[in-house]
């Protein structure tokens, strides 16, 4: 039965509010009463005997195991609220408002649960660190008010403060558990002076602080303390890294016991920011997940002596269950969301979950179950729940639209039945599992290859820009050997002509020292042309200059070859002009272009692109107005080139 109870979860969305019932059935409670509003947000009682609600007229009240109704505070505007660890108050803030004469309104409110009757109030302006911390017996609560620590008797609200601390720029308090209450503070550095962090017995403020630890670029201070109330671990940060290497600041981690026997910092064993850290049930070890991407994940016992390490993974959560018996490492948020299970007895592996998207992750108090969700805002798409097993197999599905909170129903852990020696098998998954089989498991992705940029990605990318595994042309050297290495042997080698353009044995052509790779084919004689014509203008403007000056002109011969000027172009001839290549153009007397081979050079081309229009068509893709009106040309272009390869 215990277990049974320890199924409970609930759920908060845009358009609906749910109790629902654990394994096997996970059916919804249908005594449940949904609000005919949209709720604010929801928390069970810390012992998981009462649930409630916040609706903007008012804080409705549930027994959780049988959702019958309590009571409803008439408080509106609730944006935050919260039970006492036995759920005998209840904790409301408001929004701070200015009354008429200019005075704050006291937006901190604490309620009698069972009676409904306002039993005190308090100015408090900022949401952060807004309720009041109780010892587990609620016999004390304290509230940090400026630089003073508060101490009240819940018993006797009516009496005030009871007591209280006074520490000179105190930005943060934690309230240990156990039977005998520690207190501790963090004071930020300011003005060139440490932070420090000081741990007082609550039962006795005035004495001076049992541990104290002082610590250099600390600007906020996180604490967690064991289940046993007698050592703390604080997480120092700052907003910059000093170092530059970190985008979210720099981290350290401190062991403080209540005591005052031992305090340190956590030597890490690898460089980089601490992503979160958990305390084992047991009290006497702590885990850390530390280090740049791939992080690293190890077990300290209570004097932060490595007790084991779990290598490198992208793990940036870490959560014991509820019996400490098995450790979840996951990596969420920018991570892949893997979820490691381990076997803490063993250090084994147990399992790996795909579990991508998700933003909340709990122990179901019997420790064998983990739920996860999908959170908006973080994540508007595919916001559900799912329900894991501890060995792996999903056995719960719900998919909500617009998911605001989830979370399982806490239970004491004396109430639950023992976690089994030996890892318990799954039960058979809900019916949710098949039916939304096809979201759970989507299709496997193709791998990536390579980076194509926009314009390449279509089908009708040519083929010479293909890969040969993408049915590209197979890439061979046009001589049937590897490419041979440069040469850098500028001396020319005689030609048949004896003018300088013949080719070296070593594949360097001597034409002023260019490179020419063996097997292709010869330079274009119209750079030949190109390069003649040029020469004669820089001679004719030379000539010019000498002529006026009354010099000679002499000719330069360069590296052993002869100007432009001077080349014999008698031996060179054109190429063959196929239907659908393009011709070489031939120089004319003057050296421009041959205007008949220009021509068939220009209906050469607009050939070929009809032809790429023509494959584009038999693909299926969509042709502009334009390129239909160019294929219609084909004919006559056809005619034209046969007129002109017709004329002598």
């Amino acid at each position: 039965m215990a277990s049974q109870i320890s199924q409970q979860y609930a759920f908060r969305a845009q358009k609906s509010l749910g109790l629902v019932g654990g394994t096997p059935n996970y059916e919804a409670n249908q005594a449940f009463e949904q609000p005919e509003a949209t709720a604010r947000t929801y928390n069970y009682s810390p012992d998981g005997r009462l649930f409630a609600y916040a609706l903007p007229t008012g804080v409705r009240i549930f027994y959780a195991e049988s959702a019958e109704f309590l009571r409803e505070l008439p408080i509106p505007n609730v944006v935050e609220f919260k039970f006492s660890p036995r759920g005998t108050y209840m904790s409301t803030w408001e929004r701070p408002v200015k009354l008429e004469d200019g005075a704050q309104n006291k937006n901190l409110r604490v309620f009698s649960v069972s009676t409904g009757e306002e039993l005190a109030s308090f100015t408090q302006k900022s949401l952060d660190g807004w309720d009041l911390q109780y010892t587990m017996s609620e016999s004390h609560a304290v509230r940090l008010v400026g630089h003073d620590v508060q101490v009240f008797h819940p018993a006797e609200w009516s009496k005030g403060v009871v007591d209280k601390l006074r520490v000179e720029g105190a930005t943060n308090v934690s309230l240990s558990f156990g039977l005998n209450p520690s207190l501790a503070v963090f004071v930020a550095e300011k003005n060139g002076q440490p932070a420090n962090i000081r741990i007082y017995s609550l039962l006795s403020l005035s004495s001076p602080p049992t541990c104290q630890k002082s610590a250099f670029r600390a600007e906020h201070a996180q604490f967690k303390w064991n289940d046993l109330g007698t050592q703390v671990l604080v997480l120092i940060r700052t907003d910059v890294d000093a170092t530059n290497k970190s985008y979210y600041g720099e981290t350290r981690l401190y062991l403080l016991s209540a005591a005052g026997n031992f305090d340190c910092l956590v030597s890490l064993p690898k460089e980089g920011p601490i992503h979160d850290f958990a305390w084992s049930p047991n009290s006497k070890e702590f885990s850390v997940v530390c280090g740049y991407t791939p992080t690293k994940t190890v077990i300290f016992d209570q004097r932060v002596k490595i007790l084991h390490d779990f290598g490198t993974a992208p793990h940036n959560f870490i959560a014991y269950n509820p019996q400490g018996r098995l450790l979840a490492l996951a990596g969420f948020g920018n991570m892949s969301g893997k979820l490691d299970i381990y076997d803490r007895r063993k250090l084994e592996k147990v399992t790996t979950i795909d579990a991508p998207n998700t933003t909340t992750c709990e122990w179901s108090p019997d420790g064998r179950f983990l739920l996860t969700a999908t959170l908006s805002p973080r994540l508007r798409v595919d916001n559900g729940i799912k329900i894991w097993h501890c060995t792996g197999p999903l056995l719960h599905v719900h998919l909500v639209e617009e998911l605001y909170q989830a979370s399982w129903r806490p239970t004491p852990i004396d109430s639950v039945a023992p976690f089994p020696q030996v890892i318990p098998t799954a039960p058979a998954p809900s019916a949710s599992v098949a039916d939304n089989s096809a979201i759970v498991k989507p299709a496997a992705s193709k791998p990536a290859g390579a980076y194509r940029p926009p314009g390449a990605r279509g089908l009708a990318t040519p083929s010479i820009f293909l890969r040969e595994d993408e049915g590209g042309a197979v890439h061979s050297p046009s001589n049937g050997a590897a490419t041979p290495p440069r040469q850098y042997n500028r001396s020319p080698a005689p030609g048949p002509n004896g003018n300088g353009n013949g080719h070296h044995p070593n594949g360097y052509r001597a034409d002023r020292g260019r490179r020419h790779v063996p097997g292709a084919a010869s330079p274009s004689p119209v750079r030949h042309a190109e390069g003649e014509k040029r020469g004669k203008k820089r001679k004719g403007k030379d000539d010019k200059k000498k002529a006026g000056s009354g010099a000679a002109t002499p000719v330069v011969v360069e590296d052993g070859v002869a100007p432009p000027a001077a080349l014999d172009l008698s031996g060179l001839q054109t190429l063959p002009a196929g239907e659908n290549s393009e011709v070489p153009p031939t120089p004319g007397a003057d050296g421009a272009l041959d205007p008949v081979a220009k021509k068939l050079r220009n209906l050469n081309k607009k050939l070929k692109a009809i032809e790429e229009l023509k494959e584009k068509a038999k693909r299926g893709e969509r042709l502009e107005a334009t390129q239909v009106k160019k294929m219609e040309g084909e004919a006559e272009i056809r005619q034209e080139l046969a007129s002109l390869a017709a004329s002598p």
